[in-house]
């Protein structure tokens, strides 16, 4: 089936598998975006929350992290790959369910932390389910094919927020809750009653053994390096809509398009930067994603017209697909024995960003204000291009 001439979006219309991913992916990202930019207003709202302390509602996302590990671990000693993407789809269905239903303030902290936490590793799973099948069927458009399919979760956050503002406006936050709990729910129905066998290698199996930390020694580091180049998005999204409002006084539509153009951007630019890595190499495309990145960052800092801050957003978009469409297959590669750890390790690591770039956000507009903030989201993006620089020369030596 996998043909090495074929096109990668020839390869994917052809299976089943990664027809079904990829309209998973897609209802997975639609219920996702359309309730994530509201829950801060729900929280206010809906349960009376204080607004300092609704800004902590995003701290929860350190429980990410040991969450995707757990679920990436059980996920690799699972014979069927797909058993924990339902699994964790339930759990995340009811999550949303129980938030839905919240009376209290304390319920949304603790369904985040717990079972929103679980709930992120099946997108872990399930490219780690993609990972087994290229693994079976090598070809060498993988990173084309991973990018095809992460672009349905993409093109959701696309069509997601605004799908969310208008539901929640006619129908209530709960409501909207209620709808992101099926999407969680629905993201199954295009799998049905697939299998997905969980691939050995035996090489792998045969290398001699080593401290488990020693293994995973690569896929932290690239992890927290892409951390280091992540927490820029959550200061974006908290600030930038406040310093166009009440510094630049641009209208609500010339906002909304301005937070709307990356995510379109990222999507035209997945197969770019699939194509790209797989001509140059993907730590390679990597590094250069992150100096696109650095260039944002400078571009919101500096700007005091929203022509500035359309030209941050389309570097950003550059950072972001080349997250999208790479991270996870260049995590696997650095962990090969266990796909559906590194699955989760990574995955993990965004909103682990989105926790750290909160915090760094909200010292850094109180000591330095808005726009210059965004120079400390500079500062460890230079930070990561280093690190990706090393890792691509590394990487260049061992071929």
């Amino acid at each position: 089936m996998l043909d090495r001439s074929e096109s990668a979006l020839g390869i994917v219309l052809r299976s089943r598998f990664y027809r079904s991913a990829f309209l998973s992916l897609l209802i997975a990202g639609i219920g996702m975006s359309a309730a994530t930019p509201q829950l801060t207003l729900f929280l206010v709202r809906d349960l009376g929350t204080p607004l300092p302390v609704a800004g902590l509602y995003y701290v929860t996302n350190l429980a990410a992290p040991l969450a995707g590990f757990l679920v990436g671990r059980w996920s690799d000693r699972t014979q069927d790959r797909l058993l924990w993407f339902r699994l964790c789809s339930m759990v995340g269905g009811i999550g949303w369910l129980a938030m839905a239903a919240a009376n209290a303030v304390w319920i949304p902290f603790v369904v985040s932390a717990v079972a929103l936490s679980v709930a992120g590793g099946s997108m872990a799973t399930l490219f780690a389910a993609c990972r087994d099948e290229l693994s079976r069927h090598p070809t060498r458009v993988e990173n084309r094919i991973i990018a095809t399919i992460r672009m349905a979760f993409t093109a959701g956050w696309i069509i997601g927020p605004v799908f969310g503002s208008w539901f929640g406006g006619a129908f209530g936050l709960r409501a909207l809750l209620v709808g992101t709990a099926v999407c969680v729910f629905g993201q199954m129905i295009p799998l049905g009653g697939q299998r997905v066998e969980r691939f050995d290698d035996p090489t792998l199996i045969e290398r001699p053994e080593r401290r488990q930390i020693d293994h995973m020694m690569p896929l932290l580091v690239f992890t927290a390096v892409c951390v280091l180049a992540m927490t820029g998005d959550t200061i974006k999204f908290g600030y930038l809509p406040i310093y166009m409002a009440e510094q630049l006084h641009v209208s609500d539509s010339v906002r909304g398009a301005v937070i709307g153009i990356q995510p379109l951007l990222e999507l035209l630019l997945l197969p770019v930067v699939a194509r790209f890595a797989d001509r140059f190499g993907p730590i390679r495309a990597m590094t250069v994603g992150a100096v696109l990145g650095l260039a944002g960052n400078l571009a919101y800092a500096l700007s005091t017209s929203v022509a500035g801050l359309f030209l941050g957003q389309a570097l950003t978009a550059g950072l972001w697909a080349c997250v999208g469409a790479l991270g996870v297959s260049i995590a696997q590669h650095l962990y090969p024995e266990g796909v559906g750890t590194a699955s989760g390790v990574f995955l993990s690591a965004i909103p682990l960003g989105s926790a750290i770039g909160g915090t760094i956000g909200g010292i850094g507009v109180a000591a330095i204000g808005l726009p210059h903030v965004f120079f400390i989201p500079a500062a460890l993006t230079t930070l990561s291009i280093a690190a990706f620089t090393i890792l691509s020369v590394r990487e260049a030596r061992l071929r």
